[in-house]
């Protein structure tokens, strides 16, 4: 069980704010993802974690692929959308402007950048799974600072902790 104190020392720990894609067929859908980190440079692999109960993992497991929007500050409104309620409906991509990756994969044209990725190991963690992956492809948008869970009101370190005060970054003013 998560203790008050344990979940104020894992909000700490920073993390990426991302959304995560993937297709099945015709069927596309988007979750909120912070559980994300290179793992290997040669070669260069990243790992996803996420939640085996989440409609996601089914289709990552059978398809062995997904999309990474890493979002930036400007790209917030999409952490806010995939974080709410609404976002929680099967086709929750409807209404949110995205383009096919090379493979058909949806990158999301209000991300800062968008990898395409390929699974080649998955192991249990917990309550979640954690694909290592390689990057297939990539696609650059405008310049932006990337948004980190530092920046949010709320962070995901197993379960939701909402911030009663944000700290504030080095590059705001007081």
């Amino acid at each position: 069980m998560m203790t008050a104190e344990w979940a104020e020392a894992l909000a700490a720990l920073t993390t990426g704010i991302y959304v995560l894609t993937v297709r099945e067929g015709d069927f596309r859908h988007g979750m909120s993802s912070s559980w994300v980190t290179q793992v290997s440079g040669d070669p260069v692999l990243l790992m996803a974690a996420i939640d085996r109960r989440h409609l996601s993992h089914a289709i990552v497991e059978r398809t062995g692929r997904f999309a990474l929007n890493v979002l930036g500050r400007r790209g917030k409104h999409l952490e806010d959308f995939f974080y709410s309620a609404a976002a929680r409906t099967p086709d929750n991509l409807e209404g949110v402007a995205w383009d096919d990756s090379p493979s058909g994969l949806p990158f999301l044209r209000g991300a800062l950048l968008s990898l395409e990725c390929t699974v080649r190991s998955t192991h249990p963690a917990g309550d979640h799974s954690l694909f290592v992956s390689s990057i297939e492809h990539v696609t650059s948008r405008e310049h932006d600072q990337p948004l980190t869970s530092q920046d949010l009101e709320y962070v995901y370190v197993g379960e939701i902790v909402h911030r009663t005060s944000r700290p504030r970054r080095r590059d705001e003013v007081a």
